[in-house]
């Protein structure tokens, strides 16, 4: 059986409060589908179902990802709105990061090139630091969710990120649940 997987960099639990909280200013917005402000995280990499016999190699590549990041430990303000991929036409909603996206770039891009050369698929798109707070299932609250992203411009909070994970996600009723595969640490 597969595990379905993701690598990211996980907001501290104390950030649920203030994520709900904004998530909460969008509730009137039609159409929207909200993350859990729990599992709040930046996903690094999404690596899709994946044998669950390939993951002691995907670890020993995810290590040396993050060692050839060269990243120590860094911190990260989470802050500001946006959109993707636009906001004509709003597919997801995402609380953005006003420091420390510099460190997190490099660390996606050493996972990425650790984890294509090993057959995983590459991103088709460039990566921007961000936690998903909602899906935009049809565009019945679009004027809601533009008006407020050009209006509001949230400072959640500041963390140290001190590792990267490996996260299985099992899609259940009530949405994902996600655990910890692996963590590595920065150095």
């Amino acid at each position: 059986m597969a595990a379905r997987l993701f690598v990211s960099v996980d907001l501290p639990d104390e950030f649920a409060e203030p994520i709900a909280d904004l998530q909460e200013e969008f509730a009137d917005a039609s159409g929207l589908d909200f993350t859990d402000p729990e599992q709040a995280h930046v996903t690094l990499k999404f690596l899709g179902d994946v044998a669950r016999s390939r993951i002691p190699r995907l670890e020993d590549e995810l290590a040396a990802g993050v060692d050839d990041a060269g990243v120590s430990p860094f911190d990260v303000v989470y802050g500001g709105l946006g959109v993707f991929p636009s906001l004509e036409y709003i597919g997801v909603l995402w609380l953005g990061v006003e420091e420390g996206g510099a460190a997190l770039t490099r660390l996606h891009g050493a996972i990425e090139d650790r984890t294509t050369a090993v057959g995983f698929d590459e991103e088709s798109h460039d990566f921007t630091p961000h936690v998903t707070l909602a899906r935009m299932d049809h565009a019945g609250g679009k004027e809601l969710v533009q008006n407020l992203v050009d209006e509001r411009d949230p400072t959640i909070g500041e963390t140290t990120v001190e590792e990267v994970r490996l996260t299985e996600s099992t899609l259940t009723a009530d949405g994902p649940v996600y655990q910890t595969v692996s963590a590595f640490s920065l150095e």
